[in-house]
């Protein structure tokens, strides 16, 4: 690897030529179809802290919590819609972590790519966990450790076949959690209204919005308290940039999950979270007993409403677990081509996949399940806290690029600059200022936030010394060579 950042070049396609049809991106093997990548982007959105986590949110902030959705979900938009006008210009593996490297400096390139490997290999920990309890409670004859081995091994297997696999898998992951939050809106709102036949609820339409206290029963600060709540459930919309480069059309794949972005967050997030504030009183104890989707299925009469949402939430997790370990592995990959990783990292298969960098993540994913057992509330918790607030360094980071990468596919490549953000470059730097700020409010709400945000900043900062060392000893290198 050179010590200077790769250049823009025009991302392969199947029909480009010198590329046969499988041939992908940097070696891999385009193996994803349209309908992968088009359910990769739907459901990639749709995490298991939208199943698990939003009752807290709803106690924070009563049904003001659709502002906090809505204000995080303009957020993520924004991120997408400069991180799709960057991936549908170039598509490949590295993705935002390839365009700080190209457009801040390597520095840059390195310490995220490698904090956003470090939060999906924690998270394979937290989701391997919790699939593990549900599976636990149906068939106890086997050790919550044992179906947390189980589902790592098998995921991983499937990762390891070929991208394909992956791809198949996700494809239903994500095809069932798209179906069931679509059907939960569908015949909610038609319970909201009293027009659902055979309901238990008494169709009060959206009385309830403002009946309890009104739309902010604890004021307008909860909406804050609210975004500190919810913003983590939104990681996982960029995935489908970095999916993109094993894909048969990658610019048509980008352009196509950015300009769908909006209408995702929208029924998804703010659809089913207004279904559930319009079914129930946002202070019912229901909802904080039960949480806030098993909840609103009982006030409709639906039976077995726990159980329903305990496969729904598996799905979730499993969905999460398959595409945390693709992720990972394919940051690993990409930082590995760019010198910035054991080499090894960068090797492909004859199917097209970089098993190497698998293992690798699978191994610290293993061992982060074994903290979560051994030393929950020591090591883990600091592994926990310390990814924590990478998504908001992604996103940030994303912004910072976008400035730079703007000129640059205007220059070099503009007849691929088919994505481009709304406003530049003063959306760009808006959103900047509302990353910042989360950030900033997060450390004066103190608490936890605070200890997430301090020690998200000191791995940060680690791993950003590292890069800024390894990149001046490049750089003399470099210079003692001419």
């Amino acid at each position: 690897m050179s010590a200077t950042p790769p250049t823009m070049t025009k991302a392969p396609t199947a029909g480009d030529p010198g590329q046969g049809p499988a041939s992908g991106q940097d070696g891999l093997k385009a193996g994803l179809k349209n309908r992968h990548l088009s359910m990769i982007a739907i459901g990639g959105v749709i995490g298991a802290g939208l199943f698990v986590g939003s009752s807290g949110g709803i106690a924070a902030a009563g049904p003001g919590i659709l502002l906090s959705y809505a204000l995080v979900g303009a957020m993520v938009v924004f991120v997408m819609r400069m991180l799709g006008e960057m991936a549908a210009a170039n598509p490949t593996s590295g993705s935002f972590s390839a365009y700080a490297d190209r457009a801040l400096g390597r520095w840059a390139g390195f310490s995220i790519g490698w904090l956003y490997w470090f939060f999906w290999v924690v998270v394979l920990a937290v989701e391997a966990t919790a699939g593990a309890k549900i599976l636990e409670g149906w068939i106890p004859a086997v050790p919550q450790w044992g179906w947390a081995l189980i589902v790592m091994v098998v995921l991983t297997a499937t990762n390891l076949a070929s991208v394909a696999s992956y791809g198949e898998f996700e494809f239903w992951f994500a095809g069932i959690k798209v179906v069931a939050i679509a059907g939960f809106v569908a015949i909610g709102l038609l319970a909201v209204f009293g027009v659902l036949p055979g309901s238990d609820n008494p169709g009060a339409g959206f009385d309830y919005l403002t009946s309890h206290g009104g739309f902010l029963p604890n004021g307008p600060g909860a909406i804050l308290t609210g975004v500190l709540m919810v913003v983590f459930s939104f990681m996982g919309s960029e995935i489908v940039t970095l999916a993109a480069g094993e894909s048969e059309d990658p610019q048509r794949a980008v352009t196509k999950a950015t300009n769908s972005v909006i209408w995702r967050i929208g029924v998804f997030y703010l659809g089913s979270i207004l279904v559930v504030v319009s079914l129930l009183p946002w202070d019912s104890k229901e909802i904080a007993d039960k949480g806030s989707y098993v909840a609103a299925l009982d006030s409709i009469g639906i039976p077995h409403a726990g159980q329903i949402m305990n496969v729904i939430v598996l799905t979730a997790v499993l969905s999460c677990l398959n595409s945390g370990l693709y992720t990972a592995s394919r940051m690993a990959f990409s930082l590995g081509q760019r010198g910035d990783a054991p080499k090894a990292f960068a090797r492909v298969s004859k199917t097209g996949v970089p098993r190497i960098a698998i293992l690798g993540s699978t191994v610290f994913g293993f061992l982060s399940v074994i903290f979560n057992y051994v030393w929950p509330d020591t090591v883990f918790k600091f592994l926990l806290n310390a990814s924590g607030a990478v998504a908001l360094f992604v996103w940030l980071v994303i912004c910072f690029t976008q400035l730079k990468m703007r000129r640059i596919i205007e220059r070099e490549t503009p007849e691929r600059h088919v994505v481009k953000m709304w406003l530049f470059p003063y959306l760009t730097w808006a959103t900047i200022g509302m990353i910042t700020f989360v950030l900033g409010y997060m450390v004066y709400a103190g608490g936890d936030n605070r200890q997430v945000v301090l020690a998200s900043v000191l791995v940060g900062a680690i791993v950003l010394a590292i890069g800024i060392v390894l990149d001046r000893r490049r750089k003399g290198e470099a210079a003692a060579t001419k």
